[in-house]
């Protein structure tokens, strides 16, 4: 019995250890965006690319940086860690070639800001999508 519970309790740890939350990437419904290449999302939060496909301005937000959505979009999006992408960032400042993306303190602001204007892109955690109904505001964006 207690090998079973020794077992069952280390398995239960390496399932939550290893749950990440999924990020998705989101503009307002006001936007015609429904997907982008990873090379274009890239593109944008590196300061690459300041025009979506279609045309139209594109103004990247950021979660703070130390947040679980933060740290995820960066690598599950980028391949890249919140390092590479200050150490990035800081090459651009210092060159004055560029400012990175504003940052918002979590999921609700995210919402809101992006709902708010149709050049705006970002990303939150997909349970924030599904604890509210954000459908009327939000479009979650296709990744290729």
């Amino acid at each position: 019995m207690r090998l079973t519970s020794i077992v069952l309790g280390l398995f239960l740890s390496f399932i939550v250890g290893t749950a990440s939350a999924e990020v998705v990437v989101v503009v307002s419904v006001q936007n015609p965006i429904e997907s982008l290449s990873r090379a274009q999302l890239t593109d944008i939060y590196l300061g690459r690319l300041n025009r979506f496909p279609h045309g139209g301005a594109v103004t990247p937000m950021d979660q703070r940086e130390g947040t679980t959505a933060h740290s995820t979009f960066y690598r599950d999006y980028l391949g890249q860690s919140p390092a590479q992408i200050k150490a990035h960032w800081s090459k651009l400042i210092f060159t004055g070639r560029g400012q990175p993306p504003r940052s918002v303190a979590g999921d609700s602001a995210m919402a809101d800001t992006v709902a708010a204007s149709p050049d705006v892109i970002g990303y939150l955690d997909s349970t924030y999508l599904g604890s509210v109904d954000e459908g009327d505001r939000l479009r979650v964006v296709a990744i290729e």
